[in-house]
């Protein structure tokens, strides 16, 4: 590895998380993860599968999807001039994470209930899975921190975690393109209904590549709220709630986040994660803050990693 691609690799990271506060994702049907969206919905279609051969056919596409995908990224990353790929690396990086559309989405939740409880189960609707039409306020308001919560770690931590990771050997891009993919894939097809077998591979392995970005999410948080002074109270709701919600990755994340807000995560029916010792609409604004703070900790401390290394790399001769 030559330092100086360490240093390029750790000036992306930081300048893609400018490109991102700057522009956001643009509504674009060119977008690269909007062509991947059409191309997961032209392949993850059950009916075009006999049921016996459903599960190889999602194996194999999730292989195709990851590869075809991760090609351009990898290409640009091989072999763009260093100028031109520290000008164009942030904008492919982020086009695999998304941090000012996350919030966003859920601030448009909270704006749309200002007009009426209504308006807020549409908006909603265009974030989460589960049925909205009896919902009241605080459920929504819940329905979308949620969201917001969880994709800490799905649209931010992870990507970023997989660049700076495999930016040790030079294919930066190619994880962090390799995570969105992956995970795109099991945002659309990872569900118990008749898209189980199709999806079945897309779900496990996102479940395998967000268990350590997962864990990294819930540490930053218990840190960000040690400087609150609730770190003790965020350990004990994690310890206490973080297995009810299905899987093993979103629920620690999710109940970290409400023991360090004080507020109550509730998906009626199915779990409740917290104490609520404060409504989402007094303590919405602590996760808003508390995602900002991971968000950009994480970020500057894997690029000063990258860019710590180099300095080890060129001092020692290695």
């Amino acid at each position: 590895m030559v330092p100086t691609d360490l240093i390029l690799a750790g000036a992306v990271l930081l300048l893609a998380l400018a490109v991102d506060r700057l522009i956001g994702d643009p509504h674009s049907a060119y977008h690269p993860v909007a062509l991947l969206g059409r191309f997961i919905g032209w392949w993850g279609q059950p009916s075009r599968y006999s049921p016996r051969v459903q599960r190889a056919a999602g194996i194999l596409f999730w292989l195709v999807t990851i590869c075809l995908f991760a090609l351009p990224f990898f290409l640009f990353g091989t072999f763009a001039p260093w100028l031109l790929f520290l000008i164009g690396a942030p904008f492919l990086l982020k086009c695999c994470f998304a941090w000012r559309s996350l919030e966003e989405h859920a601030l448009g939740v909270v704006a749309a209930l200002e007009n009426s409880v209504d308006k807020g189960r549409e908006r909603v609707k265009l974030i989460v899975s589960r049925e909205t039409a009896q919902l009241d306020a605080e459920h929504i308001r819940s329905a979308a921190f949620e969201s917001m919560t969880e994709n800490l770690t799905d649209s931010i931590v992870s990507p970023l975690f997989y660049f700076a990771l495999l930016s040790l050997f030079g294919l930066g891009l190619v994880g962090a393109a390799f995570f969105r993919a992956a995970n795109t894939m099991d945002a659309m097809l990872g569900y118990r209904d008749e898209r189980a077998r199709l999806g079945w591979c897309s779900a496990r392995m996102d479940d395998v590549l967000n268990y350590i970005p997962a864990r990294i999410t819930t540490l930053f948080l218990l840190a960000w709220f040690l400087t609150k002074g609730t770190a003790a109270r965020a350990w004990q709701v994690m310890r206490r709630d973080g297995k009810k919600r299905p899987g093993f990755n979103g629920g620690i994340v999710m109940a970290a986040m409400a023991g360090g807000c004080g507020i109550r995560f509730e998906k009626p029916g199915v779990y409740t994660i917290g104490n609520g010792e404060q409504s989402l609409e007094t303590g919405g604004l602590a996760i808003l803050h508390a995602l900002r703070a991971v968000t950009v900790s994480f970020a500057a401390i894997m690029a000063g990693t990258l860019i710590l290394l180099a300095w080890l790399i060129h001092s020692t001769g290695i």
